[in-house]
């Protein structure tokens, strides 16, 4: 492209050998990123205090780094280690719900290596053919109207999620409906508990700084300290536009909370009924009467569900979507690269800035983190002890419940643990 200005728009180009550029550049291949003039865009919105890059440059410095795409890398890994970290996702998924893209993009972010869909597809078809069959939709879609939004944060969706509720894990999440990226995903021991989203609604305000113009959720009892707070919150740092004229919170029927609904089929076939099945592969053994295992099983689950949770929200919202030409918003993009370069869409943000001291102190009078905690704080931080003195073992679906029972001698004997 020809620079008419004549002006050198990459001067503060960082150095080659800057580490902190390396791990921006390690984390955007980790997310599925190769599109080199995105890249660069995405690096000088979100990392301008870096300097700037060039397409050139980030080409030239993902080759020094060794980050390859994923033909290249595919041919020179041998055989063994590439259908090794295929069959390393497939364990993760004993129900067969992940197709070849879902666990070629569960590959990236776990090892940061990127394979071809080809290749990830080949080794699911020859090493569990009947996981095509099952994966088959059997029934017709339902049709649904177009979302609107006017930019980023402009309208919150969020809701609970029961499908885990029945081993005692609930999950509350939200969602924004310009970019459709998943804001906070959480496990809580209630989430019909209407202090406890209350404060996860603040907390989610506490951590972007501001909160939307407008939310919506279903007509829930939960909902209502949401309600009250989101209505309060833009009468005082939003004051320009009453909630009369535009409510600051709407309530939907579920089926008509589009946004968020549309995310919890996806979440439950492609994770949640996993989870529920290594759950109750271990069960039988436990017994909740017992003090010590209860705790521990209160503090442990909870811990890798919120571990497994992130990592989700992470996956989520750095997928590539199909291109939609008649797509409203936001397609044939990650959410997270939409809602980071949302000006080349001819929109503005929505966020409105709050004072975070206010949003803090809210949080507190409502009773805090306490709300959404499975365990006492004597009993995290003993559980926390233990954890560390097994040297941190790696959380995952097929490795808690022995996790579970390796622990248990030292939490009966906590005391013991650092002597």
């Amino acid at each position: 492209m020809v620079n008419k200005s004549g002006k050198n728009q990459y001067k503060n180009c960082p150095p080659r050998n800057c580490p902190e550029t390396a791990k921006v550049l390690r984390d955007y291949h980790r997310r599925g990123l190769t599109n080199a003039d995105e890249i660069a865009s995405l690096f000088a919105a979100e990392h301008s205090e870096l300097g700037t890059l060039s397409a050139r440059s980030v080409a030239r410095r993902k080759s020094d780094l060794g980050l390859t795409g994923s033909g290249l890398t595919t041919k020179n890994l041998p055989l063994t280690v590439k259908r090794q970290l295929v069959l390393d996702q497939m364990n993760l998924d004993p129900l067969s719900r992940k197709g070849p893209n879902t666990i070629r993009e569960n590959i990236l972010n776990k090892t940061g290596t990127s394979l071809t869909r080809d290749f990830v597809r080949d080794e699911m078809r020859l090493h569990d053919p009947d996981g095509f069959e099952l994966r088959e939709p059997t029934a017709k879609k339902v049709h649904r109207e177009q979302l609107t939004a006017l930019g980023p944060h402009h309208e919150w969706s969020a809701d609970g999620h029961d499908k885990l509720s029945t081993i005692g894990f609930p999950i509350w999440a939200a969602r924004d409906k310009w970019g459709s990226q998943w804001l906070g995903l959480w496990v809580l021991p209630n989430n019909r508990w209407k202090l406890a989203i209350g404060f996860l609604y603040l907390n989610l305000i506490y951590i972007l700084g501001g909160m939307p113009f407008q939310s919506t959720t279903d007509c829930g009892s939960e909902t209502i300290t949401m309600f009250g707070l989101a209505v309060a919150l833009r009468e005082i740092f939003f004051p320009a536009v009453p909630h009369e004229e535009l409510p600051a919170h709407r309530f939907l029927r579920s089926v008509h909370n589009i946004t968020i609904e549309r995310g919890w089929k996806r979440l439950r076939l492609q994770w949640g009924d996993n989870i529920k099945a290594f759950y109750l592969a271990g069960v039988a053994a436990y017994n909740s009467n017992d003090v010590d295992q209860y705790n521990l099983h209160e503090w442990l689950w909870p811990k890798f569900i919120q571990q497994d949770l992130d990592a989700l929200r992470d996956e989520y919202n750095n997928h590539k979507t199909r291109y939609d030409k008649n797509k409203l918003l936001p397609s044939g993009v990650s959410p997270n690269v939409a809602m980071a370069l949302y000006p080349q869409y001819g929109v503005e943000s929505y966020l409105i800035p709050v004072d975070q001291n206010v949003i803090l102190k809210l949080m507190a009078d409502i009773g805090g983190e306490d709300l959404i905690r499975f365990v006492s704080r004597e009993f995290e931080e003993r559980a926390e002890a233990v954890y560390a003195f097994l040297g941190c073992p790696p959380l995952a679906a097929d490795t808690i419940w022995p996790l579970f029972w390796k622990m248990l001698p030292f939490i009966r004997n906590a005391p013991d643990v650092n002597s």
